[in-house]
């Protein structure tokens, strides 16, 4: 049974789809910066150790690079509600690509010579002359820059119906800069199966195949076919995967062969799998990774990666959330202002000032009311609900954790549960105090305190739950969180507090 099948819950479902849709834009960011460091390097093997560093034109750790840099436009004419078939917002987008390029550390070949015939015509009729212009002139212009930049695209059309509107954004993004049909086939295809995933969370490129033209259909199925091919590793398509049909190729195939084993999810296996793949590894592992997050959600972006993740002036991997957020809406904000209001209402929710965690005086637990006034020891916020843009206090790191309160809206519950507890014990460790806090300190609070209780101070189940429940007054957690602690702890959760 899919996600898309009339017995699942239409609101879980929407759920999960918003954190695969906002997961297109985080894994593809996390990628392209892990794939950094190892840029123009050999493809090394499995048991290689893959880890975040400075870049090969020195980007710094965690810093995403060109591929990303070049979604942003695309992704924040998304959020503003701007619509990628209109030429002026494709001409704004490519006014803001040349300024980006002024002072970018990386700039491809092919995107270069574009952005620099345009002499102040930033326009979509004058850059796709120049991209034709600088085709003929070279014979060729298939590098893979349109296909890294095209991840956030399907955002904007996830509605029944709006593939052909898709399919015309896709290949007219890809031609301001290169204009050979492969890459509008790549993007075309590309886009389509991120859109499939985030609707379905299901891997089916080749069913995208009736939407290329039928004279083109035959080649792109077989170099599927390739890519999808049993064992097939990005390290098979290293030789030209600056090239766009290998880079499309080198992707898919560290996405079809990801699995999650020894506390990695899919997402992760995915990245760590493209970069093994060598040469243009921030390259691939951006274009895996918008069709990984996509696949799997942002969930599974580890919270020690999204803390690092920047590149572009006022923006983090809270920053990609927010905007891949809007994107899906049309640029629409909720009913409540999230997440672009300075402040979320409060006044609907019970208070839990901050008051300390029963085994770890270093961890605070409160409700989202409680970040007005908290203690000046805290250095770390963990968010377990939404927060307004300003309602974390100056200073204070903001970390936010992707946890619904209601039943089935998580693909990745346990997973969450654990990362969530893993990276405030990490904190701990650095002897950093936490506040961690839902809307109310009722139920994720209380599932939280209890897991890093039992996990991370040796607390027994029950015990640890008596405990939490003395410590919040409001005390209620959901029954499906009860039921991940127990599993994540390896025990059977016996307690009886309600």
């Amino acid at each position: 049974m899919t996600e898309m099948s009339e017995n699942v819950n239409p609101e879980a479902r929407k759920a999960r789809q918003l954190d695969r849709a906002i997961g297109a834009v985080l894994a593809s960011a996390a990628g392209d910066a892990l794939g950094s460091q190892y840029e123009f390097g050999r493809a090394f093997a499995d048991d290689r150790q893959v880890e975040f560093g400075v870049g090969h034109f020195g980007h710094a750790r965690g810093e995403w690079t060109d591929d990303t840099s070049m979604a942003m436009p695309i992704l924040q004419a998304l959020a503003r509600g701007d619509s990628l078939n209109d030429a002026a917002t494709l001409g704004h987008i490519v006014e803001e690509w040349f300024e980006w390029s002024r002072s970018s550390r990386d700039v491809g070949v092919q995107t270069s010579a574009v952005l620099g015939a345009l002499h102040g015509e930033y326009t979509e009729e004058h850059a796709r002359t120049a991209a034709r212009s600088v085709h003929e002139r070279s014979g060729r212009s298939a590098g893979n820059g349109s296909l890294m930049r095209t991840g956030p695209v399907a955002l904007g059309y996830l509605g029944d119906g709006e593939e052909p509107a898709l399919i015309d954004a896709a290949g007219r993004l890809a031609q301001l800069t290169h204009w050979e049909d492969d890459n509008i086939d790549a993007c075309v295809l590309w886009c389509l199966a991120i859109r499939h995933a985030v609707r379905t969370g299901e891997l089916d490129i080749r069913a995208q195949l009736d939407w290329l033209l039928a004279e083109r259909r035959d080649r792109w199925a077989g170099l599927i076919d390739e890519a999808l091919a049993p064992d097939a590793h990005p390290r098979d398509f290293t030789a030209q995967n600056g090239w766009v049909v290998r880079a499309f190729q080198g992707a898919l195939a560290a996405v079809a062969g990801a699995r999650a084993a020894d506390g990695r999810t899919q997402v992760v296996d995915v990245l760590e799998r493209a970069v093994r793949g060598g040469n243009d590894t921030d390259t691939v592992a951006a274009i895996a990774g918008s069709l990984a997050g996509a696949l799997w959600g942002a969930s599974q972006v580890p919270l020690v990666w999204k803390r690092i993740l920047h590149g572009w002036p006022g923006v983090d991997a809270n920053g990609l959330t927010d905007l891949a957020f809007l994107a899906t809406r049309g640029g629409k904000s909720t009913s409540d202002g999230w997440p672009t209001a300075a402040l979320l209402p409060t006044a609907q929710f019970v208070h839990t000032p901050a008051r300390r965690h029963p085994h770890d005086d270093g961890v605070w637990l409160g409700s989202l009311s409680a970040l007005a006034d908290l203690p000046s020891e805290i250095g770390v916020v963990v968010s377990l609900s939404r927060v307004g843009a300003e309602q974390v206090p100056e200073g204070l790191e903001s970390i936010r954790v992707w946890l619904v309160d209601q039943p089935g809206h998580n693909a990745n519950l346990d997973g969450v549960l654990t990362d969530a507890v893993d990276t405030i014990a990490a904190l701990r460790a650095e002897g950093t105090q936490v506040f961690v806090h839902c809307a109310e300190a009722r139920s994720r609070t209380a599932a939280v305190a209890a897991l890093y209780a039992i996990r991370h101070c040796g607390v027994a189940p029950a015990q640890a739950w008596s405990d939490v429940a003395a410590a919040l007054p409001h005390f209620a957690p959901a029954a499906e969180l009860r039921e991940a602690v127990a599993r994540v702890a390896g025990g059977h959760d016996d307690s009886r507090h309600r």
